[in-house]
């Protein structure tokens, strides 16, 4: 049965995305793949409302964005703005990383959404 609060178009455009990640995304999965073992749980272009998350754990409501240059333009700020404020108004909590970050210091990355995630993970301790 489809989500009846997920449009057509949006299911479409999420199912293509899967298909075509970038460099800096297939790299992303493969640092929130190594979690899925201590519980998280991410899925790969996923829809909420009216936007597409570039990966979303739902039940823990966070989502995990990899920003290219199209992000840096006003267009893409103003975008993302509307975009996160929706999203938190969601109960989502967004964490952002640039693609650059992504590809030339995975580890660092990885560092960064292991504390951040810490909460939500099995066999962590939470400061």
């Amino acid at each position: 049965m489809p989500h009846s609060n997920i449009d057509t178009k949006t299911r479409r455009r999420a199912r293509t995305l899967r298909r075509e990640l970038t460099k800096a995304e297939r790299e992303m999965w493969d640092l929130l793949r190594d979690l899925r073992g201590r519980g998280a749980r991410f899925r790969r272009e996923t829809p909420v409302g009216p936007y597409i998350a570039d990966f979303a754990w739902l039940s823990a409501r966070i989502i995990v964005e990899v920003d290219g240059d199209s992000h840096e333009t006003d267009r893409g700020r103003g975008h993302d703005r509307r975009r996160d404020a929706f999203l938190r108004e969601e109960g989502f909590t967004i964490l952002r990383f640039d693609n650059a970050d992504v590809l030339s210091s995975p580890d660092g990355v990885f560092v960064i959404l292991e504390k951040a995630l810490a909460p939500f993970l099995r066999g962590t301790d939470t400061p």
